[in-house]
């Protein structure tokens, strides 16, 4: 095997260790499933397969211009960090009691595909699939990238790779979530779904505490404090 090749082998692992666990499709594909209960086979496919189109382009916008983004607007990760979470928070909340996420959803579907697939990016994409931890995450690969442009172009098509694998990873989940809901049954399904809603809730708080954190410095110095 040539450096080169091992070079980028270990920068694919390595975006897919940073973000398939945050991510999390398979964790999320239950949500999904919640979110899309009243639509066809063929609807939820057409989902699946724009969340994860609008994921990767929302993840490669990450990854090479998230920090030029962030710099423009005087904004730091932990301030990204922090809004995000709120937002992944109530969601989360949203599906714990089968409140008024999953109504707007219902009546969604009723009312035909179109209505449905203007949730394709709200709620679906972000914050349920890319959320503010993978998006903080890839903005922090990107400002890993070598300088050298011959680095630079590997460092380049290895994160695209990845992100690539990772979204992947997300059609084949969502696609057939209907047929792990089947699988797991009813009541399984409802198991998993308050489970996986659970842990989207216990992740935005995490994330909100990782940003506060790196603000205010709660258990260690301060960094990335906004001027």
């Amino acid at each position: 095997m040539t450096t080169e090749l091992r070079h980028f082998i270990e920068g694919v692992l390595l975006v897919l260790a940073a973000l398939l666990p945050i991510v999390n499709p398979l964790g999320g594909a239950p949500v999904f499933l919640a979110l899309t209960a009243n639509v066809d086979d063929a609807t939820r496919s057409l989902l699946a397969r724009k969340v994860a189109v609008n994921g990767f382009f929302l993840l490669m916008a990450s990854v090479f211009v998230g920090g030029f983004v962030l710099e423009f607007f005087g904004l730091s990760v932990p301030v990204v960090q922090i809004a995000g979470g709120l937002v992944v928070c109530s969601l989360a909340w949203e599906l714990l009691k089968e409140g008024e996420m999953l109504e707007d959803a219902k009546a969604a579907s009723a009312t035909g595909a179109d209505a449905v697939e203007t949730r394709a990016f709200y709620p679906l994409t972000l914050p349920l699939t890319v959320g503010p931890g993978s998006i903080s995450v890839a903005i922090t690969i990107g400002a890993n990238h070598p300088t050298t442009v011959r680095s630079y172009l590997v460092a380049a098509v290895t994160s695209v790779v990845g992100v690539v694998i990772v979204c992947a990873a997300v059609y084949a989940c969502y696609r057939y979530s209907r047929r792990l809901g089947e699988l797991l049954g009813r009541t399984g399904t409802a198991v998993v779904l308050r489970l996986s809603a659970f842990i989207l809730l216990c992740i935005g708080v995490q994330i909100v505490w990782n940003g506060a954190d790196a603000l205010l410095g709660i258990t260690g110095a301060p960094r990335g404090r906004v001027p």
